[in-house]
C-alpha cells in the first residue's frame, strides 16, 4: 500500500505537489519559504497554470476552514498574497476569481481573526494595478460585508474596534479597485453609496464621541490612537470624495444628508458641520457649487421642520458656502441668497402665525418664537459671511438683489396696513435690512458711483424717513458701512468735543473725480435725510451718534471744498432747527441737536484748518460749558441722561451760546472759500418720496395724487404765461425761494385738509369736474390730430366764407420741374 501511495503521489500534477510542499507539518512553523519560491518561479514560468494553482489553493483553504485548521488557512492566504504580488500576466483574472472566492469564504466566517485576515488580503489585492481589465467581476458582496463590519457590535471593545477598522479598510480597497475602472460595477450607484457613506459616517460619529471624553493633544497621541477608527474613517472618506467626478457628487452627498436626517444630527450642528467641512475640502473646487445646491434644496425640503433643524442646515451652509466662495461658486451666488431670504420670510411668518400651516388647530406643530429668532439670526449671519467672501462687483449685485426683496414704502401698494400681517411685513423689512448691514460690512470700492447706483440708494434712503426708529437706525448703519472706506468709522463711534482731532489718526485721502461726481448726484439727498432724521421725535442717542458718524465720514471720505461748505451750512441749519418754535420737538431732542451741531462744527473747523473759524467754534463751546452744558454732547449723550438737568423749555436761547452764520461766513470767505451758498439758509426740499414713506391713510394718498395732477394739469400751464429767463429772473427765484416754499407748504396742507375733512359728495364732484375737463382737452387733441393735412394745391372756400382744407391726390399735384426726375 505504501508503494501504491508513493506511486500515486508521484503521478500527481506538478502544481499540486508544489502547492502541497509549501505547507509544513506543523502550521506554527509558518510558510516553507524555499518551496514558496519554487511555486512562484513555476507560476511565472507557466502562467497558464496560475488559475489551477488558485483553484487548488482555494480548495485546500475551504477544507481547512471547515476543519478549523486556522494555521493552514493563514499559510494559504499568505501564499495567495505572494503569488498575487508577483504575477501580473494576462491569465491573472482567473486566479483573482479563486482569490476573491477564498476572501469571501473568510469574510463569511464568524471568527473575527478570519474576517480580519480576509480583509487584509483584499486590501493588498486592491493596491495591485492589473494589466488587463475584468468584465465579469462583482464586488457587491464585499461592499455589503465590509459595511456590515463597520457596524460591528462585538462584545470585546478591542476586537470590535479591529473589526470596524477592517471594514473601513475593506471599503477603501473596494473604492480604490473600482473607481478608476470603467468596466467594473459603478461604485457611485446609489445602491453602493447608501451602504458605504453611512458606514463611514457611523464610525466618524462613534469616534467623535469616544474622543470627546478622551480628547488627547495631537502631540501626546500614541501610535495606537493615531490608527483609531475615526482617523482611518476620515482618511477613507476624503479619498472617496476626492475621486468623485462631476456626475457623482450628488450620489455621494445625498446619503450624508439622509444620515443626518435619520439620526437627528442637524440639531447638534457640530458633527454636521464637520462632515461638510470634510466634503468641501476633499472634492475638487470646481464641483463646490453642486454641494451648495444640494444643501439649498435640502433646506427648502425642510421648510416645515423645526427651527433647530433648519438652523443646523443653515450653519452647515454657512461653513460650506464660505469654503466654496474661494473656489468656483458659479451661478449659485444669487441662488444662495434667494433661498436664505425665502427661509427668512417663512421664519417670520411662522413666528407671527405660531404654526407652520397658519392654523392653530389640534395637532398643529406649535412654533417656538425664540428658536425662530435664533434661526433668523443664523440666516442673517450666513448671508453676511457668504457676502464677505465675494468680490466687490458681486457684492453690489447681492445688495441690489436684497434691496429688491424689501417691501419699500410707497412702491408696494399691496402691503397690508393693519394687523399681524403689517407687523410681519415690518419684521421682514427689519430682517432684510439687518442682512444688508451684514453684506455691506467692510464694503470698499474705488468708484462709489457705479457700486452704489440710484436703484439702490434711493429706496434705501426712503427708509430713513419712516416712523420706525429701528428701521432708521439700520439704514444709518448701512450708509456708514458704504461710505467708510478707510476704517474711520470706529473713530466717530461717540459724540464728543475733541480739542485736537489729531489723536483720532484719521485717514484722509484726496477726493477723487468719481467721488465728486457721486456727491454731485447724491449729496443733496444725503443732506436732506440727515436733516429730516434729526427732526424725528423718536430718534434716540444711537440715532444721533450714527448721524454724527455719517457727517464725519462724509467730511473725511467724500468732501471737497463745495461739500465742506454744504456740510457747514447743514450744521447751522440743524442749530436753527433746534431753535425753531414751529417744530414740536421735545426738549431732549433739541438739546441733542444742539450737541450734535457743536460736536460736528468742532470737527469740521479743525479739518478746514482755518484759525479764525476754529477760534469762533471754541469760544462758543466754552460759553456753553459755563452757561448751558446741556448743549454739549458730554451731558446729553450718556448712558442714562439726567433729564432733571434739562430745562423745561428753550425759549430764550441767544447770544454767545450760538454759532453765528455771519461770523463763519466772514472767516471762511477770508480764507478763500466760496461762501455765497453759506449765506443762504438751508431748507430741505420735500419730495413725493418723503410723503409716500410716511403716509398713513388713503386720504393722504389721494391728496398726493390730486396734488401731482394739479401741478401738471393743462389749466395751470395755460394760466402760467411763458416768460423770458434772464439773470434777474434767476436771482429773484433764488431770493424768493424761502417764501415760495412756505406758500407751497401751505397749499399742500390745504389740499390734504380738504380731502381729509370735506364730505364725500364734494370730493366726488370735484373729481368728476376734473374728469370732464380732461375729456374735453382730449377731444381737442383728437380733433387736431385727425384733421386732414393741408394740400400743396391750396385751399377751397366753404359755403360759410371759411377756408376749408382739401386733400388732393398725389397724382393730381403739380410739382415744380426741379422736383421731378
Amino acid at each position: 500500500m505504501t508503494g501504491v501511495c508513493g506511486c500515486c503521489g508521484a503521478l500527481r500534477p506538478r502544481y499540486k505537489r508544489l502547492v502541497d510542499n509549501i505547507f509544513p507539518e506543523d502550521p506554527e512553523d509558518g510558510l516553507v519559504k524555499a518551496n514558496m519560491e519554487k511555486l512562484t518561479f513555476y507560476a511565472l514560468s507557466a502562467p497558464e497554470k496560475l488559475d489551477r494553482i488558485g483553484a487548488y489553493l482555494s480548495e485546500r483553504l475551504s477544507r481547512d476552514v471547515a476543519r478549523h485548521r486556522y494555521g493552514y488557512v493563514c499559510i494559504a492566504m499568505e501564499a495567495l498574497d505572494q503569488l498575487l504580488m508577483a504575477c501580473h500576466c494576462q491569465s491573472i483574472n482567473l486566479f483573482v476569481e479563486s482569490f476573491l472566492k477564498m476572501v469571501r469564504k473568510l469574510l463569511e466566517s464568524d471568527k473575527p481573526s478570519l474576517q480580519i485576515l480576509g480583509t487584509n488580503s483584499f486590501v493588498k489585492f486592491a493596491n495591485i494595478e492589473e494589466d488587463t481589465p475584468s468584465y465579469h467581476r462583482s464586488y457587491d458582496f464585499f461592499v455589503s460585508r465590509f459595511s456590515e463590519m463597520c457596524h460591528s457590535n462585538f462584545e470585546d471593545p478591542d476586537i470590535r474596534t479591529k473589526i470596524r477598522m477592517a471594514g473601513i479598510k475593506g471599503l477603501q480597497g473596494v473604492v480604490r479597485k473600482t473607481v478608476n475602472d470603467e468596466l467594473q460595477a459603478n461604485i457611485w450607484d446609489p445602491q453602493h453609496m447608501d451602504k458605504i457613506v453611512p458606514s463611514l459616517l457611523f464610525n466618524l460619529q462613534s469616534g467623535e464621541r469616544t474622543e470627546s471624553s478622551r480628547s488627547p493633544s495631537p502631540l501626546q497621541a500614541s501610535e495606537k490612537e493615531k490608527e483609531s477608527p475615526v482617523e482611518l474613517t476620515e482618511r477613507c472618506f476624503r479619498e472617496l470624495l476626492g475621486r468623485a467626478a462631476y456626475g457623482n457628487i450628488k450620489n455621494a452627498v445625498t446619503p450624508v444628508l439622509m444620515h443626518l436626517d435619520n439620526h437627528c444630527l442637524w440639531e447638534g450642528k457640530t458633527f454636521a458641520v464637520r462632515c461638510f467641512k470634510i466634503i468641501m475640502y476633499s472634492i475638487q473646487s470646481q464641483h463646490s457649487h453642486l454641494v451648495i445646491q444640494q444643501l439649498l434644496g435640502h433646506l427648502d425640503a425642510n421648510s416645515k421642520n423645526s427651527a433647530r433643524v433648519r438652523a443646523g442646515i443653515v450653519a452647515v451652509l454657512l461653513e460650506a458656502a464660505a469654503i466654496a466662495a474661494s473656489g468656483s461658486v458659479g451661478p449659485t451666488v444669487l441662488e444662495v441668497f434667494n433661498t436664505l431670504l425665502r427661509q427668512l420670510r417663512l421664519s417670520v411668518d411662522y413666528e407671527m402665525t405660531g404654526s407652520y400651516d397658519g392654523s392653530t388647530s389640534i395637532g398643529t406643530k406649535i412654533i417656538k418664537a425664540h428658536e425662530e429668532r435664533q434661526l433668523q439670526e443664523a440666516v442673517i449671519r450666513t448671508i453676511g459671511s457668504f457676502a464677505n467672501t465675494l468680490p466687490t462687483y458681486q457684492r453690489s449685485e447681492v445688495m441690489l438683489f436684497i434691496m429688491g426683496k424689501i417691501p419699500v414704502p410707497g412702491m408696494n401698494l399691496t402691503l397690508p396696513s393693519t394687523g399681524s400681517e403689517s407687523e410681519g411685513t415690518r419684521m421682514f423689512q427689519v430682517m432684510l435690512l439687518k442682512s444688508l448691514v451684514q453684506v455691506t460690512a467692510g464694503f470698499q470700492t474705488t468708484n462709489m458711483l457705479t457700486a452704489l447706483p440710484s436703484s439702490f440708494l434711493e429706496p434705501l434712503l426712503s427708509f430713513s424717513l419712516t416712523d420706525d426708529p429701528e428701521v432708521r437706525l439700520l439704514v444709518l448703519q448701512i450708509l456708514l458701512s458704504l461710505i467708510d472706506r478707510h476704517d474711520n468709522r470706529p473713530k466717530f463711534s461717540k459724540i464728543s468735543i475733541i480739542s485736537d482731532i489729531s489723536v483720532l489718526k484719521l485717514k484722509v485721502d484726496k477726493c477723487s473725480r468719481q467721488d465728486n461726481l457721486f456727491m454731485k448726484k447724491h449729496g443733496q439727498h444725503l443732506y436732506r435725510h440727515i436733516y429730516l432724521g434729526c427732526k424725528e421725535e423718536s430718534s434716540g442717542r444711537e440715532h444721533y451718534e450714527s448721524l454724527y458718524a455719517l457727517l464725519g465720514l462724509l467730511s473725511v471720505e467724500l468732501a471737497n471744498e463745495e461739500v465742506v461748505v454744504d456740510l457747514i451750512r447743514l450744521a447751522l441749519a440743524l442749530q436753527d432747527l433746534a431753535l425753531s418754535t414751529d417744530e414740536a420737538l421735545p426738549v431732549y431732542n433739541r438739546c441733542a441737536i444742539h450737541a450734535l451741531s457743536a460736536a460736528y462744527l468742532n470737527l469740521i473747523c479743525q479739518l478746514t484748518t482755518v484759525p479764525a473759524f476754529c477760534q469762533h467754534i471754541h469760544e462758543v463751546i466754552e460759553v456753553r460749558q459755563k452757561e448751558r452744558p446741556y448743549f454739549l454732547p458730554e451731558d446729553v449723550f450718556v448712558e442714562s441722561p439726567k433729564y432733571e438737568w434739562l430745562p423745561l423749555s428753550l425759549d430764550k436761547v441767544e447770544g454767545d451760546v450760538l454759532f453765528l452764520q455771519s461770523k463763519i461766513t466772514e472767516v471762511l470767505g477770508g480764507s478763500g472759500y466760496n461762501t455765497e451758498r453759506l449765506g443762504l439758509p438751508y431748507v430741505p426740499q420735500y419730495t413725493d418720496e418723503d410723503r409716500l414713506s410716511k403716509r398713513k391713510s388713503i386720504g393722504e394718498t389721494i391728496s398726493l395724487q390730486v396734488e401731482v395732477e394739479s401741478r401738471n394739469s393743462p389749466e395751470k400751464e395755460e394760466r402760467t404765461p411763458a416768460e423770458e429767463i434772464t439773470f434777474e429772473t434767476l436771482k429773484n427765484a433764488i431770493v424768493d425761494s424761502v417764501g415760495m416754499e412756505e406758500q407751497e407748504r401751505e397749499r399742500r396742507r390745504q389740499v390734504v385738509e380738504k380731502f381729509q375733512k370735506a364730505p364725500f359728495e364734494e370730493i366726488a364732484a370735484h373729481c368728476g369736474a376734473r374728469a370732464t375737463m380732461l375729456q374735453s382737452k382730449l377731444n381737442q387733441i383728437f380733433e387736431i390730430t385727425i384733421r386732414p393735412p393741408p394740400s400743396p394745391s391750396g385751399t377751397i372756400s366753404s359755403g360759410y366764407g371759411q377756408n376749408q382744407s382739401r386733400s388732393v391726390p398725389i397724382y393730381e399735384m403739380k410739382f415744380p420741374d426741379l422736383c421731378v426726375y
